[in-house]
């Protein structure tokens, strides 16, 4: 398949320097982009691409939102940043906003993905030994197996995913890895009277968009309420619109105990994540016991603002649900031999590529781009669909049959 990579020489001199002077620690599609707006990027050569990664859901108010632009462009002309060690005119009118609008007493702001879930380990463990009475040190927090929450020390130290840990140990100790989807296992993990907290994805993404039974989450948070276990609930890419609701927890009225965000909550424009939860958690720390010099800068709180209200104005989570599901019934209609299983809630959603050859999910991909839609491969066989949720329903109809014409690539 590498055959039909085309490959101008404009593109191939950004693509040598990355080669030449970047870390090898990503193996991308072969195109290089340089402009963005709403569902489409364009390459260095001007070609045209839908996307349909939206950078791992940080995208979904579209590449380039004018409103968040906006905010981006004046704030940067005002105050980027001013560490914590002093106050700024924005900051509390970010938290006052964001803990009205999912209605938690208290934020605590970060930058990326997992310092947010740092931050919600460490928060469990500091209730579980301040307010529980865990015994110090012997807190457990359960995750579930094909997690993916990052790639920190910690963090890969309860993943099942080999390629994250090999050669990466020693590993922090602290967390029983659990099935997912799996009531009866997560049940029996919560009689440990040591158990201070269930960190769970709503979907796990990274897995290939694995979507629970329906009542998993509800009853998780149940049991976990019933054995005054804190429920953290990880919607850094299930939430802010993308399954079809503000959070996928949403989708069984779950409120989480902490609840981490990040991605789409600066709409793409700079890294901005938050951890929200109530004075009985949140106020266990202390003054010099955790931040970030970036954390809740200017910058990132009138932008994460201003992302936040471009999604509910503009109905994204109705319209992330309405796409979903006419996207997957679409390709559903397809027929193609090739998808085993086409799977999702709103645009969250991936197909498993049924193929004796190994490599049929990344040759599909780079066919894909080759017609204008740019997708990426997750654990083989596996890819994710996940436009922005500006998508409407004629650009829906034009992927499906971009995906049509790719399919038959694999034939």
């Amino acid at each position: 398949m590498q055959s039909i990579i085309t490959m101008s020489e404009q593109a191939s001199y950004y693509l040598e320097l990355e080669e030449r002077y970047g870390a090898h620690n990503y193996h991308p599609v072969p195109v290089v982009l340089s402009r963005g707006k709403g569902v489409h990027v364009w390459d260095v050569d001007g070609k045209k691409y839908y996307d349909f990664l939206s950078g791992y859901s940080a995208v979904n108010q579209g590449h380039c939102h004018p409103k968040i632009v906006e905010a981006l462009v004046g704030q940067s002309q005002k105050l980027t940043l001013t560490s914590r060690a002093f106050h700024s005119d924005i900051l509390g009118e970010y938290a006052k906003f964001i803990t009205g609008f999912f209605g938690y007493d208290k934020v605590l702001p970060m930058n990326t993905g997992v310092e947010a879930v740092e931050t919600g380990i460490k928060l469990c463990r500091k209730w579980a030994y301040e307010v529980k009475g865990i015994e110090e040190n012997k807190a457990i927090i359960l995750v579930c197996g094909g997690n993916f929450h990052g790639r920190t020390s910690t963090v890969i130290s309860f993943s099942s995913d080999p390629q994250a840990r090999k050669n990466f140990g020693p590993f922090m100790p602290g967390f029983e890895i659990i099935p997912y989807n799996d009531i009866p296992a997560l049940a029996k993990a919560l009689t440990k009277k040591n158990v201070a907290g269930f960190l769970v994805e709503p979907i796990q993404g990274e897995a290939g968009v694995l979507v629970p039974d329906d009542g998993y989450l509800s009853t998780a948070k149940q049991l976990c309420e019933d054995a005054n276990v804190l429920f953290i609930a990880d919607e850094i890419q299930t939430g802010l619109a993308r399954t079809g609701k503000m959070l996928a927890c949403d989708h069984e009225n779950v409120r989480p105990d902490i609840l981490l965000l990040g991605k789409a909550l600066s709409g793409g424009m700079l890294p901005a994540s938050a951890v929200l939860c109530d004075n009985e958690i949140m106020l266990t720390i202390k003054p010099g016991e955790h931040g970030s010099t970036y954390g809740g800068n200017p910058l990132a709180c009138k932008v994460a603002i201003t992302s936040l209200q471009v999604l509910k104005e503009e109905n994204m989570a109705d319209n992330a649900f309405v796409m979903g599901e006419l996207l997957r019934n679409e390709l559903k209609k397809l027929g193609s031999p090739h998808t085993s299983i086409i799977r999702g809630k709103g645009l969250l959603n991936a197909i498993v590529i049924g193929h004796s050859n190994k490599d049929a999910a990344w040759d599909l991909c780079l066919q894909l781009k080759e017609n204008g839609l740019l997708a990426k491969p997750t654990h083989g066989d596996k890819i994710r669909f996940a436009p922005p949720l500006v998508i409407t329903k004629e650009q829906v109809l034009d992927c499906v049959d971009i995906i049509r014409k790719s399919l038959t690539c694999l034939d």
